[in-house]
């Protein structure tokens, strides 16, 4: 849909519920007939994450799952229509409300779950700290540019590439409660390093960025994340926030992992990455009693 200035123009003049029907439809029907290597290796990935399912239900999660993101794709035209408390549904809101609220820099991090440009967007609508996306472009020059074009009506100002890290630094000590969000599971290499799903590896990418910046600034960490419960709506999980003044990286991961990293799998359904990893790799297979704590 990115790489298709017409179709993503029609899902702009649709209605927004329409056009994230449509859009659904057109993942699951013709989207994963057309990247069989990437509907391989999330079966192979949600087989060894999920090994108690019996195989029909996996397959059923597998399918929602190309709904979801073709949902999400089409929703991308509309995301300023959904940014409103009818579509987005605050768990504890009145919590919510009072972190934001609340005193100092903050660091957001979350997975790419459910839809997490409408997670951004809606934190930008929610508070009135300055914030600050990290992103990287997509490797299609055409895609990277229909993704700037859309983002740039709802995300506010994002940072990526060359110049990234004093760009972020300069933002979260120069203005007052400065918010920087950040995916933790970016992909490299059709790898996660984040979550960990109990594999012994050292933090890396944007987790290991995040930490960093936390210590140097004095952030607190806000693990977050937005899952769809019917159509174009959404509820927001929030987890308290994670103090690095008086708690350890390794206490700070395993946080992470128990929440972020429990949703991933909880919700696989609506986990991207599960089709751009092989778990499959050495040093990457978690643990073989890893879904026993899913059951």
């Amino acid at each position: 849909m990115l790489s298709n200035p017409f179709l993503f123009a029609l899902m702009r003049h649709l209605p927004a519920p329409m056009a994230s029907s449509l859009g659904g439809w057109l993942s699951a029907h013709v989207a994963r007939r057309n990247m069989k290597l990437r509907d391989a290796r999330a079966r192979a990935n949600l087989a060894i994450l999920r090994p108690d399912l019996p195989e029909a239900e996996r397959e059923a999660i597998l399918t929602r799952r190309w709904v979801n993101v073709g949902r999400t794709m089409a929703e991308l035209a509309n995301i300023d229509r959904l940014v409103n408390d009818a579509h987005v549904r605050v768990i504890d809101a009145a919590g919510y409300s009072q972190v934001l609220d609340g005193p100092g820099p903050m660091i957001a991090l979350t997975c790419h779950l459910g839809n997490w440009d409408l997670l951004a967007a809606h934190i930008k609508w929610s508070t009135d700290r300055p914030g600050l996306g990290v992103y990287e472009d997509p490797e299609d020059p055409r895609i990277a540019a229909q993704l700037k074009k859309a983002r740039s009506s709802y995300m506010g100002e994002a940072i990526g590439g060359e110049g990234a890290a004093r760009g972020v630094l300069k933002h979260l000590t120069q203005k007052d409660r400065a918010t920087l969000y950040i995916l933790a599971d970016e992909r490299r290499e059709r790898q996660v390093w984040f979550p960990t799903f109990g594999r012994p590896l050292t933090p890396s990418g944007n987790l290991s960025i995040a930490l960093r910046l936390a210590r140097k600034v004095g952030a607190r960490i806000l693990p977050f994340y937005l899952l769809r419960t019917k159509g174009p709506r959404f509820d927001l999980h929030w987890h308290a926030p994670l103090d690095p003044r008086n708690m350890s990286d390794a206490a700070i991961i395993a946080a992470l992992d128990a929440y972020l990293g429990a949703a991933c799998v909880a919700h696989a359904d609506q986990w991207l990455a599960l089709h751009d990893m092989d778990l499959t790799m050495e040093g990457h297979r978690p643990p073989c009693d890893f879904a026993a704590d899913q059951r």
